[in-house]
């Protein structure tokens, strides 16, 4: 087990992340097909390429050696091309738009889905059960929340024993006033959540407000993650940041399918996908918020940003944004090492 668990943690961080990223590309790539905008390129992982996937029309797909994520190249993405009628710097500034924000909505929709599909073919993903009602570990309602609503009551806790057998167990909650003042309902700390061998089936109405509701959960957790990041940025930058870079989401994935399982797994995916469209629509260069961003300032103030000026933009903020990515990388491994928290 020593060896094949990492393997199977690198196997899984790299295809979760390939195909968030793949999804992300998708977006660009469609939008661009229907706004008639000539695609070069649709690649699968980043360079080296290792092969040509097909190779007819105006289109090459191919298969590269790093399998994390892919790529979409335009017919002058960089601004050139300024005499070919299919070319993006010359397509009119809400086309333009739509094909850039299209990763993002990608990137939403399969949170979206991951969420949904969780609550709608989920088997035996419950925790214990109140007066034998069981509860969905994804919600909509916590078997946690449902202690606190029956405080006071006498209620039957369905207990699965460490050897496998379920015992029925009565309780008397805590009252209204003492669950109100912050007390537990059961008067016992550390409450765990676990899996019973129980399904629950939500209505397809159910599963998508699920859905719904914690991709907007997973968004708003995310810019609330951005701001803390900023102030330890600012004002601790030598200590460990609130955020993890690839090293440090392998280990929390691997963490979350050898203790947790695939369900979590797959729900920490979606958060994942809600995370990348977040970090994508910042007004930041090269990010697409960023050439979003570029793109309506040049609409404005015309040639006085030339392309030379948008380029420099790009590069100079694809620089910073690789220094913060070893940053942040030197303090997963210091994490994973026990060195830092």
């Amino acid at each position: 087990m020593g060896v094949v668990q990492p393997i199977v943690t690198i196997v899984l961080f790299a295809l979760i992340l390939g195909v968030l990223v793949l999804v992300h590309e998708l977006g660009h790539f469609i939008v661009a097909k229907v706004a008639r905008v000539r695609v070069l390129e649709f690649a699968i992982g980043f360079p080296p390429r290792a092969r040509v996937l097909r190779d007819q029309g105006e289109t090459i797909y191919t298969l590269n050696w790093l399998p994390i994520g892919g790529y979409v190249k335009l017919e002058g993405e960089d601004g050139d091309d300024a005499d070919d009628p299919r070319s993006f710097s010359v397509q009119g500034l809400p086309i333009r738009l739509l094909i850039l924000l299209a990763g993002v909505v990608m990137n939403l929709l399969l949170s979206f889905v991951i969420f949904a599909g969780i609550a709608l073919i989920r088997p035996g993903d419950v925790i214990e059960s109140v007066d034998g009602s069981y509860f969905g570990a994804f919600g909509p309602t916590s078997i946690l929340q449902e202690l606190r609503e029956n405080a006071g009551r006498t209620v039957v806790l369905g207990v699965r024993r460490t050897d496998g057998t379920l015992e029925k167990l009565t309780a008397t909650l805590r009252s209204f006033e003492d669950v109100a003042a912050g007390k537990g309902a059961l008067g016992i700390s550390n409450i765990q959540s676990r899996t019973a061998d129980k399904r629950i089936e939500y209505p397809v109405g159910t599963a998508i407000g699920l859905g719904v509701d914690r991709t907007v959960g997973a968004t708003r957790l995310i810019i609330d993650g951005l701001g803390d990041l900023v102030t330890a940025i600012v004002n601790r930058p030598t200590e460990p940041p609130p955020a993890s870079g690839p090293v440090g989401i392998a280990i929390q994935i691997g963490d979350v399918f050898w203790t947790l399982g695939p369900v979590v797994t797959l729900f920490l995916a979606g958060v994942l996908s809600a995370n990348l469209a977040v970090i994508n629509i910042l007004p930041f260069p090269p990010l697409d918020g960023g050439r979003m961003l570029v793109i309506v300032l040049k609409r404005v103030f015309g040639s006085r940003i030339s392309l030379r000026a948008e380029r420099l933009t790009y590069l100079v903020g694809f620089a910073f944004l690789f220094v913060f990515l070893i940053w942040v990388t030197g303090f997963d491994i210091l994490r994973s090492l026990g060195l830092a928290q």
